[in-house]
């Protein structure tokens, strides 16, 4: 249905997918947060539907978790990125 935000769906590897709205209630981050950390390589890039919403994959609940606790620390964004890399 056009102009109706999507739901949790499955991707083709069969894995659930978040949208937006989803991620920034249960991650408790805004829309511009969620779009800065995707923006500077803190959380996967959004698949979209073909209606042009994002979806995010679950791992990125994890991530936010993460993100958010370090920040509370005290770290800068610039930090946490280079210790997400460090990780990987």
């Amino acid at each position: 249905m056009a102009g109706r935000a999507p739901s949790i769906e499955v991707g083709p590897d069969g894995k659930k997918l978040y949208p937006a709205g989803e991620v920034m209630r249960r991650g408790g981050v805004s829309r511009q947060q969620i779009y800065q950390y995707t923006a500077i390589g803190l959380i996967q890039a959004a698949s979209r539907t073909r209606h042009g919403y994002r979806l995010y994959p679950e791992q990125v609940f994890k991530e936010l978790r993460v993100i958010r606790g370090l920040n509370a620390m005290g770290y800068s964004l610039r930090d946490i990125k280079e210790i997400f890399f460090q990780r990987s």
